[in-house]
């Protein structure tokens, strides 16, 4: 598989088919991207564990953290890498280990690794490589074309009054909903 393009399918695939995610190199700190797309896929129901050994044994929102996949006392879906390309394999090599084994491995924007991708196909896990799992959850969902975000499922067709569209990839939300924008978008529409 190339991994220079994802079709939304595999994505959505992907997002649909798991419930629990790794999070390899989270961080503790609120500013963090790390944190952001826990506390995001958190939000939108995904079952979440923090990897991080200098806050192994403590929580994240309610979530257990630990020192590295093998000490997950649960089966895991997915491994999402927050940490440097060139430690890509031997997170992998750690994943592929674990059993049962995560059905896919996902490198965050900037983490690239073909030899680790390979080795993780060749395990039977889906790979994304350079890609976020939240902001391609929102693409997909629709909640971030509101910020004119190219999410390819924009129209120019008009909603129906008082509607949202929003595409569903299967998972209940904790949060989110209707947005201040579209709250604003609903009242500008009234005054029309």
């Amino acid at each position: 598989m190339q991994h220079d393009h994802y079709d939304d399918e595999f994505i959505r695939g992907i997002l649909d088919g798991i419930k629990s995610i790794a999070v390899v190199g989270v961080s503790g700190k609120p500013v963090r991207p790390s944190y952001f797309v826990f506390k995001y896929l958190h939000e939108r129901g995904y079952h979440m564990i923090g990897i991080n050994p200098g806050l192994a044994g403590k929580e994240l929102l309610g979530r257990p953290i630990h020192a590295r996949l093998s000490d997950i006392p649960e089966p895991v879906d997915m491994v999402d890498i927050f940490r440097a390309s060139s430690q890509a394999r031997a997170i992998v090599e750690e994943a592929i280990a674990v059993q049962p084994r995560p059905r896919a491995i996902w490198m965050q924007l900037g983490v690239r690794d073909d030899d680790a991708a390979a080795l993780a196909q060749s395990a039977g896990m889906k790979v994304v490589m350079n890609r976020c799992p939240k902001i391609e959850y929102g693409r997909l969902a629709s909640e971030i074309s509101w910020m004119g975000v190219n999410s390819r499922t924009l129209s120019a067709k008009r909603a129906p009054d008082g509607a949202i569209q929003r595409m569903s990839i299967g998972h209940a939300a904790m949060a989110g909903g209707q947005t201040l924008a579209a709250e604003r978008a609903e009242k500008s529409g009234e005054k029309k």
